[in-house]
């Protein structure tokens, strides 16, 4: 699986939310204001497809897109790159952190 960088996290996060397959045009609606351009989104969900998360159903011209890679699934990989990447790959070392800083 591949690590995705803020931005097409922050659109995972929207697709996730999703029960139905979803179009770029009501993502854009979702977020908060001001809104980024819809070639900026669309850019952003081509990647994301590239990569393996989404997918898309065609209705005519358009596209509705839904995820593919469960929230959990990522999730997890996630949390296994960041105890690997700063805990030494301690989840003991991770929980014993998180208690010390009180988070």
């Amino acid at each position: 699986m591949k690590r995705l960088t803020k931005a097409e996290e922050e659109i995972m996060q929207l697709i996730w939310e999703e029960q139905e397959p979803i179009t770029v045009s009501q993502l854009i609606n979702k977020m908060s204001e001001p809104y980024p351009p819809h070639s900026t989104i669309s850019s952003i969900i081509r990647i994301l497809e590239s990569k393996g998360f989404v997918d898309h159903k065609t209705y005519g011209r358009t596209h509705a897109y839904y995820h593919i890679i469960e929230k959990k699934e990522y999730s997890k990989f996630s949390l296994k790159k960041l105890v690997g990447n700063y805990f030494e790959g301690s989840v003991n070392e991770l929980v014993s952190f998180l208690v010390k800083e009180n988070i």
